[in-house]
């Protein structure tokens, strides 16, 4: 059975307020009361209970993450980040799967907020009107790492998409570039939006146009890749930017089964610089994403506002930088 704070008081013949004490660092307790409740708490074993203890305090110091694929290398890069300042700040995390389903993430919303957590992080993936609403209206903080939510009013922590977009565009087109496709993600809708009007922008500019013909979207997954190469016309383009870089590795692969030389005929650039962008061969061009840090101040702004402090930006765009390598000329 559960020992429980009362069992620990009846066999140390205390007060439970004064287990509760002991439990708690309280430093008003005679030292030898303190060493008999800690021996017994080690005899019976006793695991004080997190949600009892929250329900009296109204914290818990568990925040609740919601991530669209923890299985993406993206999102586990992100989550590393959030976990090391989760754990700076004592915090525990209790990590949500939703598919990028709206319908399974306001049941894991729900959920966390039943379970009394602090605080919410989304990490990536886009944000529906559902769960904006949701957001909104919570009665904890949220925050969402990997996406902009600056439009929406919602604390966010991010990269400049457009911008990174433009850069890489401008690049392409000096390398020799005229013919442009681009692979998106459902799982990034916000990002590849972005990446979007930068990418047209360029264009633009240099008296060119995207094909829309030339525009697939995914779920940023290597077979995801492999279905766009085949999907986009490959007689005049070249160049492909892709939101993710399982899908860019994809493009790369599906090019090399059908004697498309990379980057001679078609040049590739993901947005995502996870480690996988040097394990394939020619390697990956990509804007880099600082990822660690993106999950990390995306905690560390959600522990201010857990904490009432001072909030300078709610929505904090860190530097991105572009590494060109086996994928571009």
């Amino acid at each position: 059975m559960t020992v429980t704070i009362y069992d620990v008081a009846r066999e140390a013949r205390v007060s439970m307020a004064t287990v509760s004490r002991v439990v708690n660092g309280n430093q008003n307790v005679k030292p030898e009361t303190r060493d008999k409740v800690n021996a017994v708490i080690e005899k019976l074993n006793y695991r004080p209970n997190a949600v009892a203890r929250g329900l009296a305090s109204k914290r818990t110091t568990t925040v609740g993450v919601i991530i669209p694929d923890i299985s993406n290398v993206y999102y586990s890069q992100l989550a590393r980040g959030l976990e090391d300042i989760a754990t700076m700040y004592k915090y525990h995390s209790i990590i949500s799967n939703s598919d990028n389903d709206p319908v399974k993430e306001k049941e894991i919303f729900n959920n966390l907020l039943s379970k009394q957590v602090d605080g919410i992080i989304f990490l990536g993936g886009t944000i529906s009107e559902e769960i904006k609403e949701l957001i909104n209206k919570s009665s904890v903080p949220v925050v969402v790492s990997g996406t902009n939510g600056k439009d929406d009013g919602i604390a966010s922590v991010n990269i400049d998409f457009k911008t990174a977009a433009e850069e890489v565009t401008e690049e392409l087109i000096n390398n020799g570039a005229k013919e442009f496709g681009f692979v998106g993600g459902n799982y990034s809708k916000k990002a590849q939006d972005e990446v979007l009007i930068g990418l047209k922008n360029v264009l633009s500019k240099h008296n060119l146009s995207l094909n829309e013909n030339q525009v697939f979207n995914g779920n940023e997954t290597y077979k995801d890749g492999i279905r766009a190469f085949e999907a986009l016309d490959k007689s005049n383009l070249d160049a492909i930017l892709s939101i993710s870089d399982e899908q860019a590795i994809g493009l790369v692969h599906s090019a090399q089964d059908e004697g498309v030389n990379i980057p001679d005929d078609i040049q590739i650039v993901s947005f995502n610089n996870t480690r996988l962008v040097e394990m394939v061969r020619p390697q990956l061009s990509s804007v880099i994403q600082p990822l660690y840090d993106i999950g990390a101040v995306g905690m560390r702004l959600l522990t201010k506002y857990m904490n009432e402090e001072e909030i300078e930006e709610p929505n904090v765009i860190l530097p991105h930088r572009i590494e060109y390598r086996g994928t571009t000329k």
